[in-house]
Parts: C-alpha cells; sequence; structure tokens
C-alpha cells in the first residue's frame, strides 16, 4: 500500500500528511527508516578519507532525516493522541529506537573518525558553533558508551534497551489510570462548584456515557479545581486519593516493579561508565555538575519554605476549627481550606477570577507578549490537515512578514492524551539544506468549556499555557545551522529558563488590563483586583515550594545512593521524605508510582532540581527589564532573544546566560520571588 510516511510532504508549511496517516503505516516507514539511516552511518564510518568535519560531523548531522521525521509524527501522536494500536507500536519501536541509537553510538569506525578530529581540535579553524557541535557529540558518544570494551558495550545496549521499554510501559500505565478514572456526580454533589465547572463536568459525564451526571476526571484542571472548590471533604478525598494512587494500584498498571528494575538498570548503566552514582552521571552533563550543588540549592530553599508552610498550616487549621469542624487537616482538605483563607486574608476567590482567564484571551495574551519582545505575529490557519480536531495551527510571522515557524496548540484534556503539559516539535530549525523553519506544538490538559461556553482557565492554568508558549518560542526563534543544537537542545537544568521567564509577562498590569477580559462583560480585570493578585502572590509558596522540593529532594536521593535488591518504592518515598521533615499535610508534588518526569525516559531523572534551578536563573533575568522600568524593555529583548531565545546550544549555558545578563544570578532573586526574602531595597 501507499505510505503517506513515505513520500515527499508537499503540503502547507510541509506538514505530514494528517489526514492519510494510519496506525498500520508506521511499521513499515520505521522499518525503511531504520535501513536508510544505517546505510548513511555505515557510509560515514567506512570513509578511507581522513576526517574533517563535514565529512563526519557535518555528514552525522545530515543523516537520518526520514527516521527524525517519520519520528517526530510517531512520538507526538503517542503523546497527544494515542490508541491501543499506537500504544502496541511504541512498545516495540522503543526497544527498536534504543537498538539503532546504541547501535550508532558504539560504532567503533564511526567514533574512531569522530575521535580523531576531537583530537585536532585546536589545530583547525572551526567556527564557534561547529567547535560547540564537535565537542557535544564527542561527549555524547563517550556517555553513550563508545570507549567501553566490547563486552560492556553490549551489556549497555541491552540495559539501554531494556529502559527504553521500561519508561514506555510506565507512562502508558499512568495514562491508563488517569483516563480509566471517573467520579460521576449528581446535581446534590456540586456545592461549592462553578456555574463553568459544572457545565464542563457535565459534558465530561456525558461524552463519558452518563447524561444527566457530571464527572469529574483526574486531569489537573479538574481535580485540582475540584479540590479548591468542593465543600463534600469525602468527595475531595476520593478525588485526591485517585490523584496520588495513579501508577500504584494493584494489577497491570502497578508501576512500581518497573522503578524498580529502573532504578537498578540506572544504576549499572552509570557503574559501566565510570559514575560513584546514577546521578553523578546525569549532572555531569548539566550547569549544576554534581549532586551535592543540587543538594545544596534545595537545602537553601527547604528551610525557609518549611517555615513558611508551617505557618500556613496553621492558618489552615484555624479556619477549619473557625468554621466548626472537628479534624485536623489532612492533605485532601489543604487546596479547599488555603482557598478559605485567600479569600478572607485577600478578598480573593480563585473561582471569581477564572472569568476573567478565558482560554482565547490568553492565548493572544501569549502572542501579543511575543510581538512586543521579538516582533512576533500570529495568524491562525484554517483548513490545515491537523492530527486531531482540536488542536489549532498559526503561523507565525517576523516583523517584515516573513515566515518564522509554524505552531500548533492543542489544549484539551482527553482520554488519548497523556496528563501535564508539554512543548514539542514536528520539525526542529537548522540551516543544514537551506532555511529549515520549525513547526512546533504545545500540549496542555485544560477541561474544555460547555458547548458555545468559553473555556476558563484558574491562573495557575494561564502560567501553564505562558510556562510551555516560552518553550514554544525557544523552538520557533532557535537560529542556528546544526539540529543537535538546535532550540531546546541544551543542558537540563537551562532548558527552563525561556518558559520560567515567560510567566512574569502574564501578571504584568498592562497585559492584565487589555486581555484579562470578563467572560460575560467584557470588563477588563478591575485595578484593585490586579492590586489583590499581587498582594496575595506569595499565599501558599510554602507549600508550593514544599511539594516541589519535595520531590526534587526525592529524585535526588534515588538516584544518588545504591538501591536494595529488594527496594520498596513506597517505603523509601516515605523514609526519604522523613529525613527532611515533610509535613503530614503535604504530598510531593509527583509521587514516585506517577512521577513521569523521571520515569518516562530519563529526561529529568535526578534532574526534577531543574525547574529550580532555572528559577534562579529567571528570577535575575526578568530582573534585567525591571531595572531599566520598561517590562518590554526593546534592548534586553534583544540581547534576550540573541543569547537565550535564538541561540539554542550552541554555547556553554552559562556562557550563554553571561552573555544576556552579564554576570551569574544569585539565589536572591530566587527568594524575593517566592517571598521568602525581603524585597530588594527593602
Amino acid at each position: 500500500m501507499d505510505n503517506p510516511l513515505l513520500t515527499t510532504w508537499s503540503g502547507p508549511f510541509r506538514l505530514p500528511p494528517f489526514n492519510a496517516i494510519r496506525p498500520a503505516h508506521f511499521r513499515e516507514a520505521f522499518e525503511t527508516a531504520f535501513a536508510a539511516h544505517k546505510a548513511e552511518i555505515d557510509a560515514i564510518a567506512s570513509d578511507l578519507s581522513l576526517p574533517t568535519f563535514d565529512n563526519a560531523i557535518g555528514a552525522l548531522e545530515r543523516s537520518g532525516r526520514l527516521l527524525t521525521d517519520v519520528g517526530a509524527v510517531f512520538w507526538n501522536l503517542a503523546a497527544a493522541d494515542s490508541s491501543p494500536e499506537l500504544q502496541e507500536i511504541e512498545r516495540d519501536i522503543a526497544g527498536a529506537f534504543s537498538r539503532h541509537s546504541s547501535d550508532i553510538s558504539m560504532n567503533s569506525a564511526l567514533f574512531r573518525r569522530i575521535e580523531a578530529l576531537y583530537e585536532t581540535r585546536g589545530t583547525i579553524e572551526l567556527t564557534p558553533e561547529r567547535r560547540r557541535v564537535l565537542e557535544l557529540t564527542h561527549k555524547n558518544f563517550v556517555r553513550a558508551g563508545a570507549k567501553l570494551a566490547d563486552a560492556d558495550k553490549a551489556r549497555l545496549k541491552t540495559i539501554l534497551e531494556r529502559l527504553a521499554t521500561l519508561s514506555t510501559q510506565f507512562a502508558q500505565n499512568v495514562l491508563a489510570d488517569e483516563s480509566s478514572w471517573l467520579l460521576l456526580l449528581d446535581e446534590s454533589d456540586l456545592d461549592g462548584l462553578s456555574l463553568d465547572f459544572r457545565a464542563a463536568a457535565a459534558r465530561i459525564a456525558a461524552e463519558r456515557g452518563s447524561p444527566g451526571k457530571y464527572g469529574v476526571t483526574l486531569s489537573r484542571s479538574s481535580a485540582e479545581v475540584f479540590l479548591q472548590s468542593s465543600t463534600r471533604r469525602d468527595l475531595r478525598e476520593t478525588v485526591f486519593r485517585a490523584w496520588a494512587s495513579r501508577g500504584e494500584n494493584p494489577g497491570a498498571t502497578d508501576n512500581r516493579p518497573l522503578i524498580r528494575e529502573i532504578l537498578h538498570l540506572r544504576e549499572e548503566r552509570a557503574t559501566l561508565l565510570g559514575f560513584d552514582s546514577f546521578a553523578a552521571f546525569k549532572l555531569d552533563d548539566t550547569m549544576a555538575k554534581t549532586p551535592a550543588a543540587v543538594r545544596d540549592l534545595i537545602n537553601r530553599i527547604w528551610a525557609p519554605a518549611l517555615t513558611r508552610a508551617a505557618e500556613e498550616r496553621a492558618q489552615i487549621q484555624a479556619m477549619v476549627e473557625e468554621e466548626g469542624a472537628n479534624f485536623t487537616v489532612a492533605a485532601h482538605d489543604w487546596r479547599y481550606y488555603a482557598e478559605r483563607v485567600r479569600a478572607k486574608r485577600y478578598d480573593l476567590d480563585q473561582a471569581a477570577l477564572r472569568p476573567y482567564f478565558q482560554l482565547d484571551n490568553m492565548i493572544a495574551a501569549a502572542f501579543d507578549v511575543a510581538q512586543k519582545l521579538f516582533g512576533l505575529r500570529f495568524v491562525e490557519q484554517k483548513g490545515l490537515p491537523l492530527y486531531h480536531p482540536d488542536v489549532r495551527a498559526f503561523d507565525v510571522l517576523d516583523g517584515d512578514g516573513e515566515h518564522v515557524a509554524l505552531f500548533l496548540a492543542d489544549y484539551f484534556a482527553r482520554p488519548s492524551k497523556r496528563g501535564g503539559a508539554w512543548m514539542s516539535d514536528f520539525r526542529s530549525q537548522h540551516k543544514l539544506w537551506g532555511e529549515v523553519r520549525p513547526v512546533i506544538v504545545n500540549v496542555m490538559n485544560f477541561t474544555k468549556g460547555a458547548d458555545g461556553a468559553p473555556t476558563l482557565l484558574s491562573l495557575d492554568d494561564a502560567r501553564t499555557l505562558f510556562h510551555e508558549f516560552g518553550h514554544a518560542l525557544h523552538g520557533m526563534l532557535s537560529d542556528v545551522t546544526y539540529p543537535s543544537v538546535a532550540g531546546t537542545n541544551v543542558a537540563r537544568d537551562f532548558v527552563e529558563l525561556p518558559s520560567q521567564l515567560y510567566e512574569h509577562w502574564l501578571l504584568e498590569p498592562a497585559v492584565l488590563k487589555e486581555f484579562a477580559l470578563h467572560a460575560e462583560t467584557g470588563a477588563p480585570i478591575p485595578d484593585e483586583l490586579v492590586a489583590r493578585i499581587t498582594a496575595a502572590r506569595h499565599f501558599n509558596q510554602g507549600f508550593a515550594t514544599v511539594e516541589f522540593c519535595a520531590s526534587a529532594h526525592v529524585d535526588l536521593d534515588l538516584h544518588a545512593q545504591s538501591v536494595a535488591p529488594d527496594f520498596d518504592v513506597g517505603a523509601f518515598e516515605t523514609d526519604s521524605l522523613a529525613r527532611i521533615s515533610m509535613p503530614p499535610e503535604i504530598v510531593m508534588r509527583h509521587r514516585l508510582p506517577h512521577f513521569a518526569h523521571v520515569f518516562s525516559g530519563d529526561g529529568y531523572s535526578a534532574g526534577y532540581y531543574s525547574y529550580l534551578w532555572a528559577e534562579t536563573l529567571d528570577a535575575d533575568a526578568f530582573e534585567a527589564f525591571k531595572e531599566t522600568g520598561d517590562p518590554f524593555s526593546p534592548e534586553v529583548a534583544q540581547r534576550l532573544r540573541d543569547h537565550i531565545y535564538a541561540a539554542g546550544g550552541r554555547q556553554d549555558a552559562a556562557d550563554a546566560y553571561v552573555a544576556f545578563r552579564g554576570r551569574m544570578p544569585t539565589v536572591e532573586p530566587l527568594l524575593r520571588q517566592r517571598g521568602f526574602a525581603e524585597p530588594a531595597g527593602a
């Protein structure tokens, strides 16, 4: 049969032909792409001429074009619009990809050419980007086992293949737990829930085959709003337990045995590569460099966070008692009573805020900030063949009307989509065969408004939208030659800087006044409400910081030590948290059985701290704008674009930050941002 994945994609923006692609096409496409890439690699490795940058590194960068295209389509669909057919292929392809990657990184003839070129790098003329690509390529090959003895190479290859399979199963198990769970409610169960939440819950129930009922799911925008709003303590406990227990339910989706095996294999991998622990191996390739540096950062934040959380707990317990309830506050109570305290102290009701944060307006706000900072315009494209009806497409243009990127936006939760929010690409930017412009996608899990009604976001949802759009800009504005350093291909603890920095503009008064318009009246958000939001910006930061830092601590704890043969996931989590005096009323933001950042692949393994590390950068970076008195300062924005958003990984992350800011940051802006220190100049 004709396979659309193996044809030239000649449609608008060279988009994949989503309307013609079927799951059955992928196996043939992967087999063809693997074979084509292998032939290219063999040709590079067997070249008898002296290695040059172009015939070794450049050729390596140019290879695998078909595999990159097919893989981008598959992995994006597997995450954002999966099916049983795709999941079956994913379980098989994960191992095949690992084998293919290992065959390249452990190809002795290929590595000899790379190493020969690397050893002469001081005597050959290279542009800074080419030198960086050469150094990174050599380092990545070494970290992938290129220098190991043959027996160790074979063992490492087996480990990596098994890890790929386990990581895939871990993610599929979490998706299964999330998508299969539904709490159906009657009208009498809805006390405290806003009208827009009720309407959305009615739509969810109807879509799941229960018209006349109201449905709560485990997507964060459904479960968290319910936990903040419902007056029913018993129902809050039901939702919270289901949310906290994803991945540890007995049966086929229990992730605890997978975690045990993943940890043992990661430890063995690190040992083979000469590291004391998996954490030492992973962090060697980051800004932090060592587990000790990460531990120092977490500890500096943990003590003030714990103190603040204790103060917040006392306020919440006082509210419980003030309302005549006779119980000690528990984890499933915190969000509800925190909102009660917030409303009392700051006259700020999150449910009353939601009408001001309409999804379409927040998208427009994110676009407008990008226009003010970087001169970009976003023109919606109707009628393109996209992978799901909910996906929207925007042509991104620069100030001269030239095409910069295609931006895809996929905002709504559905059972076929993994939980969380992320940025990915269907094509990355590079200049290897002309100017290749990127196709970037943002994926989120917002609860869609009822038919005909706007989708309303919580303030946290709006921050998530801005956060992921910051990642998207990192991909869209990329301006490098080589794919391996394009866009978000930077150190893991640097990649969150562009996204977390972008969140700052959401609460800029000028942005709120223009785009935070009431869904019913169209009136802009009142100045006094903006002032209350600003006054409450540090409210509940003890809780937020503790739940995050606890996850970062346990992640590091897991990977910085040897794992016992009879490792017990639950016992380890309990013991690790006890060592840092974790408050019993707060649960890790991501408990281990569903900690996808850490176990669905190893991108953030021993690296969840990265968000905190990047926050030290983003807090300091935004002060560069504040120091000018203009949150859209053209001079600062130009430096930000040149050295952060457009630069990808073409230079060391610390060098990139210094080029933007003139110095490295200190932790004080982060402490002020979290409300744990006095404002500057106070």
